[in-house]
């Protein structure tokens, strides 16, 4: 998957500054929805989503999939008290998907792809996933701002606290974007870009990025 909602920070925006909290599950509506509007650009959840009269809606689906399914209950998911923006964590153990659990998610794929893409939306996300590293690492799987405040360091904010436990405690971070203009801002976070990929299946270029802790 990918992350790559927040856009290069522009010198004429002041930045903004947020109050970053954990997401609980009363917020999932709100942080859904937040997500999807950030998402709406956004390479690959386009290439995951089909595009159709309901695209937006899948989208929606996508983050709320990536929110409810595969990161909250591990309590590293980060928004604001008015709802800017999130970011979705994995931490070290937690980001691979075996057999079974992708079976399980089959359903809420084809809510988002379509039973008929399901099939090569699988194997693009396999082909990502062969990419990733099995080094312990906390997992920057999705960063999203509100569109109209990108560009004012909330994106930077919102994954402070994470990759602050991550150099309290040396462990190193992962993601993986697909909007190039975006490098510049995690580079900046401490990150670098380790390889570029292509997804099959009509999928976007991936900037694959790995922090050592500092």
């Amino acid at each position: 998957m990918t992350q790559t909602p927040t856009t290069r920070a522009s010198p004429d925006r002041a930045k903004l500054l947020v109050e970053t909290r954990k997401v609980v599950p009363a917020d999932i509506p709100q942080v859904a929805a937040v997500m999807a509007r950030a998402f709406d650009d956004d390479p690959f959840a386009n290439w995951f989503a089909a595009q159709d009269k309901r695209r937006a809606a899948r989208i929606y689906t996508f983050m709320e999939l990536a929110l409810t399914k595969l990161t909250l209950r591990y309590r590293e998911v980060y928004t604001t008290r008015a709802f800017e923006g999130a970011a979705f964590w994995n931490p070290p153990g937690t980001w691979k998907m075996n057999l079974f659990q992708q079976l399980l998610l089959t359903p809420s794929f084809a809510r988002v792809a379509t039973w008929r893409r399901v099939p090569k939306v699988i194997q693009g996300l396999d082909a990502v996933e062969k990419k990733h590293p099995h080094k312990p690492h906390f997992y920057l799987l999705a960063l999203g701002v509100e569109p109209t405040l990108q560009g004012r360091s909330v994106g930077t904010q919102l994954i402070a606290p994470v990759l602050e436990r991550c150099d309290r405690e040396g462990i190193p971070a992962y993601l993986e974007s697909s909007k190039e203009r975006n490098v510049p801002m995690y580079e900046r976070n401490g990150f670098k870009v380790t390889e570029e990929m292509v997804v099959p299946n009509g999928g976007p270029k991936l900037w694959l990025m790995w922090r050592d802790p500092k």
